[in-house]
């Protein structure tokens, strides 16, 4: 009975070390977190009227430098105009690297 006790208290113990690593090790933050940063930012200087994220972290080159991003865009309304927003959001720590702008009629 005491060595059946001591092989389940192994097996939960080493199970719930599997799973917390997982859970530490992840290296991004999820691409939701990331459009949630970026449309929050986007919504202090006014409404939005569309968002995209992609959900893949891409390499992109900024200041000499190599960083996993998730691209997003963010669309509005602005003077009669369609204006369009790529924004580059590091997928590690989830601050905005780089804003695109390009307006479309």
């Amino acid at each position: 009975m005491k060595l059946r006790h001591l092989l389940l208290g192994a097996g939960l113990g080493i199970a719930a070390a599997v799973i917390v690593k997982q859970y530490a090790m992840k290296p991004y933050i999820s691409s939701e977190k990331a459009l949630q940063i970026v449309k929050s930012a986007f919504k202090q200087r006014g409404p939005i009227d569309g968002s995209w994220i992609y959900t893949e972290p891409e390499p992109y080159h900024v200041n000499g430098e190599t960083v996993h991003v998730y691209k997003t865009g963010v669309t509005r309304s602005a003077f009669g105009e369609l204006e369009q927003y790529e924004v580059m959001v590091d997928a590690k720590t989830g601050t905005i690297v780089d804003v695109v702008d390009s307006v479309a009629s």
